[in-house]
C-alpha cells in the first residue's frame, strides 16, 4: 500500500471533517433562527456592511455569483433580504437586510460564544487562534492555484 494514499495521512480528509462537523455544531442555533449555514456567512457580511452587491458577497465568501445567488434568491423568499437593481449599475444587484434579518443579530451574537465554548471543551483557545492565520494562508494560496 502506497503511504500517501492513506486515508489518516491525507489534509484534505482531516479539513473536510473539521469543516463538516463545525458546521454541524452550529445547527441548533440556525435552528432556533430559522437559517442554514450557509444563510449565515450572508448574514454575517451583511450585517458588517448592508447594501452589498452579490458580486462583493461571492468574493468575500470565496464562492461564484452563480452559486451565491440561488442562495440570496432563498433568502428572499424566506424575507431576511431584498435584492434591488444598482443606482449607477442596473446590472448590478444589492442586497441589503430586512427588518426581520436586522432584528436576528440580537439573537445571533450569541452564537460565537456558545460555538466557542463547546469547542474549547476540545481544544484551547490559544491553538484555535493559531488556526486562524495558517488556514488564511492556505485559502490564499489555494485561491491564487485554483485560477
Amino acid at each position: 500500500m502506497y503511504e500517501q494514499l492513506k486515508l489518516d495521512n491525507q489534509l484534505c480528509f482531516r479539513l473536510y471533517t473539521a469543516s463538516r462537523l463545525v458546521a454541524g455544531a452550529y445547527n441548533p442555533y440556525f435552528e432556533q433562527l430559522g437559517i442554514t449555514y450557509p444563510q449565515y456567512l450572508v448574514l454575517l457580511i451583511l450585517w458588517e456592511h448592508d447594501h452589498q452587491p452579490v458580486n462583493d458577497i461571492a468574493k468575500r465568501l470565496h464562492l461564484e455569483t452563480n452559486t451565491v445567488t440561488p442562495l440570496l434568491q432563498r433568502m428572499e423568499k424566506a424575507g431576511l433580504i431584498v435584492r434591488k437593481r444598482g443606482e449607477k449599475d442596473t446590472r448590478q444587484r444589492i442586497v441589503s437586510l430586512t427588518e426581520r434579518a436586522i432584528l436576528m443579530r440580537e439573537k445571533a451574537k450569541e452564537i460565537p460564544l456558545g460555538l466557542a465554548e463547546e469547542i474549547t471543551r476540545y481544544v484551547s483557545e490559544e491553538d484555535l487562534k493559531a488556526i486562524i492565520p495558517v488556514l488564511d494562508k492556505l485559502i490564499d494560496g489555494l485561491q491564487h492555484t485554483n485560477k
